[in-house]
């Protein structure tokens, strides 16, 4: 989104520390029923504004889940995801980046690819039991 500072609140450092100690891909409530045992007093509302702001300035990971809830991501490196479409749970995928990707866009593109975000979708492990 660009470089916008934005003014230090004590609110989003507790979203972001919470967001950035886990790896289960939360969602906004998730994170909510968490910061509410640091800041009791604190809205869902005010929650959900500062995860947006978060992500529109890079600072985390938005990632939209065909019409379930989002779920954010603390790890802002280039990496995969899989989204189960049962569950609906979000995981990281080891591989390696796949920069070849870029490349072979950038072939058939008069623009600039500057990266790529790839989600895979199937059926978890858990869910196939």
């Amino acid at each position: 989104m660009g470089t916008t500072t934005l003014k230090r609140s004590r609110q989003r450092e507790a979203i972001l520390t919470n967001l950035m100690n886990r790896c289960d891909h939360p969602t906004a409530d998730m994170i909510y029923i968490d910061i509410r045992k640091e800041i009791p007093n604190i809205s869902l509302g005010t929650v959900y504004r500062n995860l947006s702001l978060l992500a529109d300035k890079g600072d985390i990971l938005r990632i939209t889940t065909n019409g379930k809830a989002e779920r954010f991501d603390g790890k802002t490196n280039d990496h995969y995801h899989f989204i189960c479409q049962n569950c609906g749970e979000v995981t990281d995928l080891p591989l390696e980046h796949m920069e070849d990707v870029n490349q072979a866009a950038q072939k058939v593109f008069g623009g600039k690819i500057t990266g790529h975000e790839t989600i895979f979708h199937g059926i978890c492990s858990d869910c196939l039991k």
